[in-house]
């Protein structure tokens, strides 16, 4: 059962939002079909996928705007964990940074998901309690 990583397009964004309904913690004001559009169209490689047998199975966001590189939404099937997935996904969205000159990744990982922030230690990121997110929804 080969995986494939691919770049997510439009006819994904159904599916995406379906999955992460299932797969992810919490939700964005921007998981919706405009969001996930305006995503896609805006960076096209952003959105990284994890297929196996055509099933979707993994996703994580890596966006670069030209002075951070910010991942999003890593997130696999609870049927497919502790195989590899998320360290396959953080690789993809790393050689997309380094491709782009990126120096650093800064990821969102919601306090309560330890389960979340036990995968991202384990592919070598470290948490900064010294900063805090703040937001304004438009």
């Amino acid at each position: 059962m080969e995986l494939i990583t691919r770049p997510a397009v439009a006819r994904d964004i159904d599916s995406v939002l379906a999955f992460w309904g299932k797969a992810a913690e919490g939700k964005s004001i921007t998981d919706d079909p405009v969001g996930v559009a305006r995503l896609i169209d805006r960076d096209p490689e952003a959105l990284i996928l994890v297929e196996r047998d055509g099933e979707l199975v993994g996703t994580v966001i890596a966006g670069f705007d030209g002075w951070r590189c910010s991942a999003y939404r890593l997130a696999v099937h609870p049927d497919h964990r502790r195989q590899g997935i998320a360290g396959l996904l953080l690789e993809a969205a790393e050689r997309r940074f380094r491709e782009l000159g990126g120096r650093r990744v800064d990821a969102m990982v919601l306090e309560v998901n330890e389960r979340a922030q036990k995968a991202w230690e384990a592919s070598g990121y470290h948490r900064e309690d010294h900063w805090r997110r703040w937001v304004k929804s438009l």
